[in-house]
């Protein structure tokens, strides 16, 4: 091994380089889809107006 080796991963610039590099991003900020939320929380909705409308009917 060459006497002037120097490990990347004991220098904190080259670290912090790698980490913020814009490679790596886009795999860490995807998030899931909201889609399914609003949809459960929308039929939440008409099922709960349903029931109000049922029990002033009844």
């Amino acid at each position: 091994m060459a006497e002037n080796y120097t490990d990347p991963s004991g220098n904190t610039a080259q670290f912090r380089a790698f980490v913020d590099s814009p490679d790596s991003a886009p795999a860490a900020a995807e998030t899931p889809s909201r889609l399914p939320l609003f949809a459960g929380i929308g039929v939440a909705a008409v099922v709960v107006v349903a029931v109000v409308v049922w029990l002033s009917l009844g």
